[in-house]
């Protein structure tokens, strides 16, 4: 059940600042302002002006003047939780801010928890619950990338594939169902190979965007790139030169690199987290070892493959290396990244092109990382990279772990009822089936949820949001 009572917290950052802002939601929020402020104008109360203004005036407590302040005045159920809501602008001293609060709750208010004024806009019906999880993803995005996404799901570009797959099935689940009242007569309402039809079609939405996840998660969190390769082919000057600063030492000794360094830099709005590996060698060194079998795992956790290679090594054992990483990845994208093309020469390069063979998910590229020759083309290469995988995946990219899980167990119910339908089972099985595949996608929306799944989500959400 709603909490009516009403809650008070510092929206903006914690700590000193030019200005802060003070959040009052709830049936008592606009009387309680009214009770401590104090407006230039005699008589002026907040509860007879229109919504949506501004009020300049002061905070006061008994005679002592707090601050002064603008309050911003909106009224339910036009507000973000649908509640009588009231923002109070003051300076931003951390001391000004405490006083404050303390007036609010010394009126009745009391401290908001985790994420309840977006709560309450859930509860009210402002958002769904897939909308109100993308306000936490808003707040905490940290390249435009992971902004696109969150803000076109808080806008509900997912709700709105999630609704219309329910309203399908919605209307065929009624029919099943009212079959299974007449079973004595034998009668069949839901035309079956309209459901089949819509079940198939329903699948590969749900497929699509399960499969979705794996970019969204990557976007949300940045491109991991495993940057790997032999010793002293330049591996820690690349990552140097990618970063423009000295984060990893660079030295002719081999093995120097012994355990994985990571770094993030952003590339026209999306993270990439590169990974410089120790470098892939035989040698005895149980420390290096344990460095070089690092360097394997980040291979297999990586998006993209960077394998940086010495140009002015033998041809075949370039080919070598190569075909050694190759076996070691499944679906990422590999760039081979020729470095040393300024020590190579015209003739190696062209005897590289033509004998290294490079295949659809793959790229070749030239560079000199330590004269910082030609990274604006691997740059490109690795913007490429994403841009291909969106490019063939949904307008809705998925990048919630909870919504990854309903999606993945509706697409096993839908699954279930198109196998059920090919092999003539009875309108009662088929029901059940499709009232699993409804049930999880209400979770995602939270058309189905429950104290523990809220409890859960808000409880990551910073306070005064």
């Amino acid at each position: 059940m709603l909490d009516q009572s009403t809650i008070c917290a510092i929206a903006t950052s914690p700590g000193m600042g030019a200005i802060a802002t003070i959040r009052l939601s709830g049936e008592t929020a606009i009387e309680i302002a009214d009770r401590v402020f104090q407006s230039p104008k005699s008589g002026k109360k907040l509860a007879t002006q229109k919504a949506n203004t501004l009020h300049y005036g002061s905070l006061v407590e008994g005679d002592e003047i707090i601050d002064e302040v603008v309050i911003s005045l909106f009224k339910a159920p036009h507000s973000f939780t649908g509640e009588d809501i009231i923002e109070i602008g003051c300076h931003g001293s951390v001391y000004i801010q405490q006083r404050i609060l303390q007036l609010l709750i010394g009126q009745g208010a009391r401290m908001a928890r985790p994420g309840e004024f977006t709560q309450r806009a859930f509860l009210n019906g402002k958002m769904d619950l897939s909308q109100a999880e993308a306000v936490a993803d808003l707040i905490f995005s940290s390249n435009a990338a992971n902004h696109k996404m969150a803000l076109k799901q808080m806008r509900g570009g997912f709700s709105k594939e999630i609704s219309k797959l329910r309203g399908q099935l919605l209307h065929f689940i009624a029919m099943v169902e009212l079959e299974l009242d007449f079973s004595e007569e034998d009668v069949e309402f839901a035309d079956r190979k309209q459901l089949v039809n819509l079940t198939t079609e329903i699948e590969t939405v749900l497929s699509k965007l399960a499969n979705s996840f794996k970019l969204g998660n990557v976007l949300k969190n940045g491109v991991p790139v495993a940057i790997v390769g032999e010793t002293n082919v330049g591996k820690s000057t690349l990552l140097n030169a990618l970063l423009k600063e000295e984060k990893a030492i660079v030295s002719d000794i081999h093995g120097t690199t012994r355990d994985v360094i990571e770094d993030v830099i952003t590339i026209e709005g999306t993270a990439f987290r590169f990974f410089d590996t120790a470098g892939l060698r035989e040698t005895t060194d149980q420390i290096e070892n344990l460095g070089i079998e690092r360097s394997y795992n980040k291979l297999e956790q990586a998006e993209i493959v960077l394998l940086v290679t010495d140009l002015t090594n033998p041809i075949d054992l370039i080919s070598q290396r190569i075909e050694k990483i190759r076996e070691r990845i499944q679906n990422q994208s590999l760039i081979i990244v020729g470095n040393k093309a300024d020590l190579a020469g015209r003739d190696k390069l062209k005897e590289m092109l033509s004998n290294i063979d490079v295949a659809d998910n793959e790229n070749l590229v030239f560079i000199s990382a330590k004269q910082q020759q030609n990274l604006d083309a691997l740059i490109d290469l690795l913007k490429e990279s994403i841009e291909l995988q969106q490019a063939e995946g949904t307008d809705v990219i998925v990048s919630n772990i909870r919504h990854y899980e309903a999606l993945t167990l509706a697409h096993q119910a839908v699954v279930r009822v198109i196998d059920g339908l090919n092999n003539g089972i009875s309108g009662d099985f088929l029901a059940q089936d499709i009232r699993e595949c409804l049930h999880y996608l209400g979770e995602i929306t939270g058309e189905i949820s429950n104290d523990e799944i809220l409890g859960h989500i808000f409880k990551n959400f910073c306070i005064g949001k």
